[in-house]
């Protein structure tokens, strides 16, 4: 019996369609570049981005699109993840694959475009980047707004909400710290003052930038003098807020920690809670950073920390291909990269280790005794020798010893120590000593 209390699954707001009915707007928004994919999937390779010349003019003769629309459905192609990039080569991406059976790879695919509208519509030319950024800063305010509003916003409305936003920022931005040695005014550069006029109209061009571009990836529409979320973007902007809730309400505390300090909260809990902990650590920081930071825990001596971050990864999901598939030549890494990216694309879990080759299953299978030595039972240690791909102690001896781990020996010498059976620890023993000496 337990009587830990869990939190109920959120709702969507009332009037949400279902989410095959949302699936179904956001095929229709992707439908030119899922022709286009397609169209690079059946052998005319349609070259890197950005589109090349050639390759753009028979796409649009193929597909009866004009040259403007092909190049447009390609680059939401690419950045909802139905092709991917790699090199000079573009290939087909595994949402591609999916598209038209799995309603979650659709809504998934659509959210990455959503997250990226500033990338679809471009900044309007001549304005500073540090005032565009800010803009896209802002926009979540904006995009809240609507959400609550429920219906039609008037721009006035949202002009002064991101003006109040970017005014906020303004003064984040000129907040620099100084100590006893360096006085306000070597600190920071003197503040220029905007004339207010030439502000209101800068926020107005860039809030017109805005909307259309979160109406060009369907999430909102605008009329005349208002804007009105769509299904699409109402359940999208729910679905952000709701992640902010739960980072709000982190069930073991672990937000505010450190990637190591947090898995290692997380390490006796089962997988559904711990899932949990990460979604609500990586919804209260920006996502590169969070990837970034657990990656570096990957990279350390902890192995089971190693696996824990990978869990984590898998959490993260779309965002972290790239930066998990770029650390797959790293031999420490590459065993969980591999299966990571092979659950990614649709792998069976159970399946996924068929990827890897005998001498990474091998590195993998001592790494994991060494998480299970420093941190598990001993019981835990001798049942993992039946994970072993080997099939026989004394051929999985053999592989262990020519595989290179740096923890081999530690490893060895715990299994002999844990083992009950005395012939066989004896033999452990001496794969070990043969390890540490050198010997064949």
């Amino acid at each position: 019996m337990t009587t830990r209390r869990t939190r109920p699954a959120p709702r969507p707001p009332e009037g949400t369609p279902p989410r095959t009915e949302l699936a179904r707007q956001a095929r229709a928004v992707l439908a030119d570049s899922v022709r286009i994919a397609h169209w690079a999937a059946d052998g005319t390779s349609p070259g890197a981005a950005p589109l090349a010349a050639q390759a753009l003019e028979r796409a649009a003769a193929a597909l009866e699109l004009s040259p403007v629309q092909v190049r447009a459905g390609w680059d939401r192609a690419r950045l909802a993840g139905l092709v991917e990039l790699h090199g000079d080569t573009a290939r087909p991406g595994w949402r591609l694959r999916a598209w038209d059976r799995d309603d979650s790879a659709v809504l998934r695919g659509w959210v990455a475009l959503f997250d990226a509208w500033s990338l679809v519509h471009a900044a309007p030319e001549g304005i500073e980047a540090t005032a565009v950024a800010e803009a896209v800063e802002a926009v979540p305010q904006v995009l809240s707004l609507l959400q609550l509003s429920a219906g039609p916003v008037t721009v006035p409305a949202l002009l002064d909400l991101l003006g109040q936003r970017v005014a906020e920022l303004h003064e984040e931005r000129c907040e620099v710290p100084y100590g006893p040695e360096q006085p306000p005014a070597q600190s920071a550069p003197a503040i220029e003052h905007t004339d207010p006029a030439q502000e209101a109209d800068l926020n107005a061009l860039l809030l017109d930038w805005a909307l259309e571009g979160l109406a060009a990836v369907g999430a909102l529409t605008l009329g005349a003098g208002h804007a009105t979320l769509t299904p699409l973007g109402n359940w999208a902007v729910w679905v952000k807020l709701e992640q902010i809730c739960v980072a709000a309400q982190s069930p073991a505390g672990n937000i505010e920690q450190s990637a190591a300090d947090m898995l290692l909260g997380c390490a006796r809990l089962t997988p559904g809670p711990a899932r949990d902990e990460y979604r609500a650590w990586l919804a209260a920081r920006p996502v590169g950073s969070a990837v970034t930071e657990l990656l570096a825990v990957a990279r350390g001596e902890d192995a089971l920390l190693r696996g824990l971050a990978f869990e984590a990864l898998r959490v993260v999901g779309a965002p972290a291909e790239p930066v998990v598939r770029s650390v797959a030549t790293d031999p420490t890494l590459r065993p969980y990269a591999l299966l990571w990216l092979a659950e990614y694309e649709g792998a069976d879990p159970d399946d996924a280790q068929e990827v890897l080759s005998r001498e990474e299953a091998t590195w993998l299978w001592v790494d994991t005794a060494a998480a299970v030595a420093d941190h598990g039972e001993t019981g835990l240690l001798v049942r993992h020798l039946d994970s072993a791909v080997q099939g026989t102690v004394p051929a999985l001896l053999d592989e262990v010893r020519a595989v290179g781990h740096p923890r081999t020996v530690q490893v060895l010498v715990a299994l002999a120590a844990a083992h009950p059976d005395p012939a066989l620890a004896k033999a452990v023993r001496r794969a070990a000593f043969q390890v540490h000496t050198g010997g064949a």
